[in-house]
């Protein structure tokens, strides 16, 4: 049997499971799971026994197929594990629970300045930092009987080797955790308390040990099965052109949250008002980045029914003017403080023209973001909205350089299974499709439009 990486790359909608040659990088076999939240108690909280489960089945699966030499972890952000002595001490919060919101006066005197700690002040759980503060606060025997805090990539390593270690990646995702600029912990997570329950601090592709002798009766891995660290899943899509390209470029990773890295940027124009905020790479430096929940808003704004519009569904829309004004998801991206709207009665829309002006709504907030990153250099597209021609050309008529969609990319996965390796051995990335034909047919006066409206 060849031998090959699994890759558990869990995002806020969706987990899968991937099996990739170790020697091709080719994706051999893949599951999925919707990521369910599960309503409480306490409060509405990751399914993660459920994953687990569903995980061990897919290695034993995937242990029949291929000789599985490394597993790597990567997950979406704003999501953080409290150890107690025999597991959870409390469960993993669902990031868009509200409750959190209950501190927010105490909590933003507390978070510190945002030239420290470059991460905006977000709603519910989004900053990993106001879930900590109003768990200890809310729940104070159970928080007392922590020990250790891990970011959620580590946590499924915690369960595959029994090791607690960190990495800056998810520490460095707008959790009010972390410095980016001293590349160390923040004010707050000093002052509560909250680091001496942060484990050792380790790179994404640091092998943290083999899996435990019970997973691997349980699954039929080798017992010399290595588990690395794991990482951020946006950093993960980022990872490989860091690697493989000169700087400065520019990757959006989208799906449900739509993240723009500036690579080789700087973080002098970032406004925490309007997403701004700095990631941390997988070498732990800070890149300059914008944040928004375009995925999100793209389901709300095609009510889940987005389908490939036809020419004269865009050409409907530049003519009439159809537009979806921003924004559909509170208290995030470049127009979180804004209440977005339609245009037109949405009951006259078919579902092309509904999805042709979804499709250049998110192009529009694509563009807002780099403007607001001072972002430099190709912009790659990972993700489903590499997928997604009209959005490609409509970025591509709003900026003076190339826009690359690469739909065949395995964005997040493709750079978790990287780790596998290490920095000093990235495989050639695959060569670039071409650049995206720029929107004609009146879109600069549409597009004109619309951002004299969502900015005024």
């Amino acid at each position: 049997m060849p031998k090959a990486i699994a890759v558990l790359d869990i995002g806020k909608s969706n987990a899968k499971l991937a099996l990739l040659d170790l020697e091709t990088r080719v994706v051999l076999d893949i599951r999925t799971r919707k990521n369910a939240v599960l309503p409480g108690p306490p409060y509405p909280h990751f399914d993660v026994d459920g994953i687990w489960d569903w995980f061990l089945d897919g290695l034993t699966e995937f242990a029949g197929k291929a000789e599985i030499a490394v597993i790597a972890t990567t997950t979406h952000g704003a999501a953080i594990a409290v150890l107690g002595r025999d597991g959870l001490a409390l469960p993993v919060l669902d990031y868009e629970f509200a409750g959190p919101d209950a501190v927010t006066d105490d909590y933003r005197k507390a978070r510190g300045d945002f030239a420290e700690i470059l991460s905006p002040d977000l709603p519910g759980g989004l900053n990993a930092g106001r879930q900590l503060y109003w768990m200890a606060r809310t729940f104070p025997a159970e928080f007392a009987g922590a020990e250790a805090v891990v970011p959620y990539p580590q946590y499924w390593v915690w369960r595959l080797t029994g090791r607690r270690v960190a990495e800056a990646t998810s520490f460095g995702a707008h959790s009010d955790l972390w410095n980016g600029r001293a590349g160390t912990y923040s004010t707050l997570a000093a002052k509560e308390g909250w680091t001496k329950l942060f484990p050792p601090r380790v790179a994404p592709w640091d092998t943290v040990g083999a899996v435990l002798p019970e997973i691997a009766a349980r699954t039929g891995l080798s017992p010399d099965c290595r588990v690395v660290a794991g990482i951020h899943d946006s950093n993960a899509s980022l990872l490989p052109h860091i690697l493989a390209r000169p700087l400065p470029f520019t990757v959006i990773s989208t799906g449900t949250w739509m993240i723009t890295f500036a690579a080789g940027g700087s973080l002098d124009p970032l406004d925490a008002e309007r997403g701004g905020l700095a990631y941390a790479d997988a070498f732990a430096r800070p890149v300059p980045s914008a944040m928004s929940m375009a995925g999100r808003e793209f389901e709300i704004l095609t009510e889940g029914k987005a389908v490939e519009p036809a020419p004269a569904d865009i050409a409907a829309v530049l003519e009439r003017g159809v537009m979806a004004l921003p924004g559909f998801v509170a208290g995030n991206g470049p127009f979180g403080r804004r209440k977005g709207n339609w245009t037109v009665d949405t009951a006259t829309l078919s579902p092309g023209e509904r999805t042709a002006a979804a499709s250049l709504y998110v192009a529009l907030v694509a563009e807002t973001c780099l403007r607001l990153t001072g972002a430099e250099g190709p912009v790659l597209i990972e993700g489903p909205f590499a997928r997604n021609p009209l959005f490609l050309s409509a970025l591509a008529a709003l900026v003076d350089r190339p826009v690359i969609g690469r739909p065949d990319a395995t964005g997040t996965t493709e750079g978790a299974a990287l780790l596998a390796d290490g920095p000093d051995h990235a495989h050639p990335a695959a060569p670039d499709p071409a650049p995206a034909t720029p929107l004609g047919l009146g879109f600069a006066a549409y597009a004109a439009l619309w951002k004299q409206t969502a900015e005024g």
